[in-house]
């Protein structure tokens, strides 16, 4: 006769012997981001490349058996990000102020899942890094020449945003046209000499100002709004998980150090990586550059987005945001302590562009064999940069700032004036350039030969 209770559990020692042990549970980390924007590279590009999260993950307890899938996924904007996390088919999305408001929202609106703005990957406290070009020659040098005209726009982001109240706060509202257009669209359009303006977030002014097909005529730090990226993460992944959700923030601060720590080399890697060019990334991972990479979530940002949230539900209709419920810096400050950072002492702590700022020289030649060569002035950087390339030598960029923001720009990109005294100062915009020469007397020094005139 034979015995049942004997015959399955030898079927089911047969089964455990030919396949192994029980499976492991399979945890997936699914982070949509956008590689072609500088402000996100710390949260998404970096961290796949230099596989920085696999270093972090825990494997001890609950985690001994753990087997991680991390899964990267890049897109052009924030929208779709939010799309595939409400479809549960990502964990975390790295993408902007805005785009940040309205996925919160949208999540809260559902009633029944929630995402967490954990972490901020990249800031400008005054709003450098969203931007309004012109085709190179076009004869518009201001907001008031928009007037008749169009101008495009990712619709729903930063420089959306940053574009309606500026024209507002102008009395332009009715008198200029938006079209709504994706950035390489735009950059695209603008080159072609399609559109009369386009208004984009970083870097994508910078993008069409280095390849020579735009001028900006307006800087988003005139508009008085920070700008920043940042993370979220859906809240039921988090609380079953949090020591992972602990883990990526670890590796977004280790990524952002590494930028800090050699901008030189993160904007030619990442430059390898994205297309972005890396006199471009330069300009914004560099000391005085237009981004700041530090995670901590400071009060600017909060009041920033409440700001931001009006506007997107006067003109978007988007969601109610319980603001207190969906911030939550819990995991980023367990990290910060883990990797023997200060967290209150760097949330205190606020990068702001200075025209004049202590211990930084005021020009840089980035050489292609050389690298990067500062100069105590800009006349000494222009009288350096004719040398060079009298002798032949590669010249990738130059760089100076704006003698009223700070605002670092490229050198080619720039108004500069040569001052009775000798001195060359540089403005992001004609008007201003010309006000100084005005007040101050000095001369213009032409686009193409800006050395001509200092012997």
């Amino acid at each position: 006769m034979i015995n049942r209770k004997s015959l399955l559990a030898t079927t089911l020692l047969g089964s455990v012997a030919l396949s192994g042990p029980l499976a492991a549970e399979t945890i997936r980390i699914g982070i949509g981001h956008q590689s072609m924007v500088t402000n996100t590279v710390s949260g998404g590009i970096v961290l796949e490349k230099l596989a920085l999260i696999d270093k972090y993950l825990p494997t001890t307890g609950k985690y001994e058996d753990a087997d991680y899938q991390i899964v990267f996924r890049d897109y052009d904007s924030g929208p779709p990000i939010t799309n595939q996390m409400l479809a549960g088919k990502l964990e975390f999305g790295v993408m902007g102020d805005y785009p940040l408001i309205v996925n919160g929202a949208k999540f809260q609106e559902t009633g029944k899942q929630q995402t967490r703005f954990i972490a901020v990957t990249g800031y400008n406290l005054k709003g450098t890094g969203n931007g309004i070009v012109v085709p190179k020659d076009s004869p518009v040098q201001s907001l008031a020449d928009l007037a008749g005209k169009s101008l495009s726009t990712p619709v729903g982001s930063a420089a959306w945003g940053m574009t309606l109240k500026v024209l507002r706060d102008a009395g332009l509202a009715d008198q200029v046209t938006l079209v709504n257009q994706s950035p390489p669209v735009g950059a695209a359009n603008i080159a072609a000499g399609k559109i009369d303006a386009h208004a984009d977030f970083c870097p994508w002014s910078e993008i069409m100002e280095f390849r020579g097909t735009a001028r900006k005529i307006y800087d988003g730090s005139e508009a008085g709004i920070p700008t920043f990226h940042g993370t979220v993460v859906r809240e039921a992944f988090a609380k079953q998980y949090p020591e992972v959700v602990e883990a990526v923030l670890k590796a977004t601060l280790e990524a952002q150090k590494w930028i800090q720590d050699d901008p030189m080399r993160a904007a030619t890697q990442v430059a390898e990586w994205t297309g972005v060019e890396k006199e471009v990334l330069y300009l914004y991972f560099s000391e005085g550059g237009i981004s700041t990479m530090e995670a901590s979530i400071k009060p600017q940002w909060i009041e920033a987005m409440k700001y931001d949230h009006a506007l997107l539900q006067k003109e978007k209709d988007v969601p109610d945001l319980d603001f207190a419920t969906w911030i939550d810096d819990s995991y980023l400050k367990k990290a910060y302590a883990d990797m023997g950072l200060d967290y209150a002492a760097l949330v205190a702590s606020v990068v702001s562009p200075a025209p004049r700022a202590e211990g930084r020289k005021p020009a840089e030649i980035w050489f292609a064999e050389r690298g990067i060569v500062a100069y105590d002035s800009t006349a000494e950087m222009l009288a350096a940069e004719r040398q060079a390339r009298e002798a032949g030598q590669a010249i990738n960029a130059t760089y100076v700032y704006d003698n009223l923001s700070g605002l670092k720009l490229f050198g080619k990109a720039a108004y500069l004036v040569k001052d009775p005294s000798g001195e060359v100062v540089a403005f992001m915009k004609k008007s201003d350039s010309e006000q100084h020469i005005a007040q101050n007397s000095g001369s213009a020094l032409l686009s193409g030969q800006p050395v001509a005139m200092l012997d």
